[in-house]
């Protein structure tokens, strides 16, 4: 898919989306470092995938060394952090939990890790007890012989497993893009068993599929490339087929937002898909149809794209820290 930026990216700042009765969460406005020198981060426009990796090292990584997971009962160097490990369908889970105050888990989302959400865990564990962890096929979670929709959910729900975490109650859990169709499916057949949900860029009840017959050979493309650059687990094609699926599940995902009795809050990019501005319309039309359709749901848009959980971590960590103080 192009990534020529579009004309209002061409000749200056874009306008800012607000829909029509809804205030607009402010955004940053100052560029990083990759704008400041006229080279732009690459993203994919796909809604579901296109968080873009992070790719500078931590120290660690520099000198070629991997921070260690540490198994339950063992101490951490780091003595607010303790590091573990949970099997579950064949895979091996790596869980990483720090911090202090309410309990609050965040599930990444397809092609994210725990690490590169590094800046937003960091942000929330200044007052809060946050869990991270790695899908299975990303970061330091091993492969699997499947990666249906249906086996990330389970990887959620084994580390949500009762009384794995030892929590002292019922975690706020967050999820960014797959990650909050996740989170939202697993509240929706777990009663009780989140205290509320934060869902950044992601279960959106689109009007419309992303990956429509048409526009496959453009996907099948894009994933594959998206697939040999990032070296994972996934190929194109198992890409490929969890979007489609991801956008059958959307389409009766509704239904599973009203089974849940907890407080939900929703966080929503203006420009999903960048430049692709017929993308963006279907991103914000099924924005707006959830706000209409449930009213009690608390929705904020930034105006960013679907990286927005890495160019605006403080913006949405205090969004968070509002919600949980309402919670």
């Amino acid at each position: 898919m192009t990534t020529k930026p579009n004309a209002a990216e061409a000749n200056g700042p874009r306008k800012p989306y607000t829909p029509a009765g809804q205030a607009r969460s402010a955004g940053r406005t100052e560029p990083d470092a990759a704008e400041a020198t006229g080279r732009r981060k690459p993203y994919i426009t796909a809604d579901h995938v296109s968080s873009a990796r992070r790719t500078e090292p931590d120290a660690a990584e520099a000198d070629g060394r991997r921070k260690p997971y540490i198994r339950v009962g063992q101490a951490s160097a780091d003595r607010t952090t303790r590091r573990f490990t949970v099997h579950h369908d064949g895979v091996t889970i790596p869980v990483t939990r720090g911090g202090r105050g309410r309990p609050l888990v965040l599930c990444p989302g397809l092609n994210s890790t725990q690490a590169d959400l590094h800046e937003l865990t960091d942000l929330l564990r200044r007052d809060h007890d946050v869990v991270t962890f790695d899908l299975r096929g990303h970061g330091l979670a091993s492969a699997a012989g499947s990666y249906s929709f249906e086996s990330f959910l389970g990887d959620l729900a084994a580390v949500l497993e009762p009384g794995r975490l030892g929590l002292p109650s019922a975690p706020v859990v967050v999820g960014y893009s797959l990650g909050a169709d996740l989170a939202v499916n697993y509240a929706a057949a777990h009663p009780g068993a989140v205290a509320g949900l934060v869902l950044i860029d992601g279960a959106n009840p689109v009007p419309e599929p992303f990956i429509t017959e048409d526009a496959l050979p453009e996907f099948r493309t894009m994933f594959e490339d998206l697939a040999a650059r990032q070296q994972g687990s996934l190929t194109g094609r198992e890409i490929l087929e969890l979007n489609v699926e991801i956008d059958a599940i959307r389409a009766g995902i509704l239904d599973r937002y009203r089974r849940i009795d907890r407080p939900i809050s929703v966080i929503i990019s203006t420009s999903m898909a960048g430049a692709e501005e017929r993308f963006n319309r279907n991103w914000r039309a099924g924005a707006e149809r959830l706000a209409r359709e449930l009213p009690h749901i608390s929705t904020s848009w930034l105006d960013a794209d679907h990286r927005l959980v890495f160019t605006h971590a403080p913006e949405i960590a205090q969004i968070i820290r509002t919600f949980m103080n309402g919670t």
